[in-house]
């Protein structure tokens, strides 16, 4: 068997992701001769070192050469990194999934102008005057408002359209969590309770933030939201 199929063998032996040194150390426990190789090395480096961080390192630098790309789905949200071995059949569903997301955002907007081509006058006055407001939050309040779909407009089972009633304002967070799935529209009382709840985070922080927060520009915004919602 070869060196980096001993590896791979290693790593097959965990049911989850695992940092690069738990990988190390069970190539170590399975394969004593590698780890000893690998302390011989250590103990010719210049540098203070151990046969576990060379065998880490080696692990590493593969991961980044992409010499292992088909055999690990990596997690990187989380550092240190973590890896989880897949079969080949996992790596081409995850091959199509990544197409498939990468093409998404070409789609949204195909369904965006295809919602906007059909908008009657007024639907245009409140889509501009959706994205207006959320520039506002953004300006004055420092608030990262994204209009959502509150029916998904990729959504798979039952996607949305692209028009006004379907649009409702959520935290960019929040709206990443939602991703695809379909909520139900907030009213525009449950849409006013969101927004005031996030303002009210914002005044704790007001001072590191430099903002004030201005009741006067906050009503006259939800105003404008409610004639358009």
């Amino acid at each position: 068997m070869k060196i980096h199929e001993k590896y791979l063998e290693a790593l097959k032996k965990f049911d989850d992701y695992v940092t690069v040194s738990q990988w190390a150390e069970k190539v170590g426990e399975l394969y004593p001769e590698l780890l000893e190789k690998a302390e011989r090395e250590a103990r010719n480096h210049k540098k203070p070192s151990t046969g576990l961080r060379e065998i880490s390192a080696r692990i590493s630098s593969w991961i980044s050469t992409g010499d292992f790309d088909k055999y690990l789905e990596i997690d990187n949200n989380e550092r240190p990194r973590k890896v989880k071995f897949i079969s080949e059949e996992e790596f081409e569903e995850n091959r199509a999934k990544g197409i498939e997301e990468d093409l998404e955002p070409i789609t949204r907007k195909e369904k965006e102008k295809e919602g906007e081509d059909s908008f009657l006058i007024q639907e245009h006055y409140r889509h501009d005057e959706f994205k207006n407001i959320q520039k506002s939050f953004k300006n004055f309040f420092a608030i990262d408002f994204e209009i959502d779909h509150a029916k998904a407009l990729l959504n798979k089972e039952d996607a949305g359209v692209h028009h006004p009633d379907n649009f409702q304002l959520l935290l960019k967070h929040h709206n990443a969590k939602k991703n695809n799935k379909n909520w139900k529209r907030f009213t525009f009382e449950e849409q006013v309770i969101y927004i005031k709840k996030v303002v009210e985070l914002q005044q704790l922080l007001h001072i590191q933030l430099e903002i004030e927060v201005n009741n006067m520009i906050l009503d006259s915004l939800l105003a404008r939201l409610k004639v358009v919602y």
